[in-house]
């Protein structure tokens, strides 16, 4: 039983892992992307009268 938990499962190809890890990077460049926009857009609709406030 053990030997035919060895054998089972999908293995992937050199070229199969690149493409995940080269979509992987990807993602996670889109992502790092939309959370500094999302900052930018926050900071910029906040205006620079945010830091001089009262408090």
């Amino acid at each position: 039983m053990d030997a035919q938990k060895d054998t089972d499962g999908v293995r992937l190809t050199p070229e199969q892992l690149k493409s995940r890890r080269q979509r992987n990077i990807a993602i996670g460049l889109a992502v790092g992307f939309f959370v500094l926009l999302f900052y930018a857009v926050t900071i910029a609709k906040l205006g620079p009268g945010v830091v001089s406030r009262p408090m």
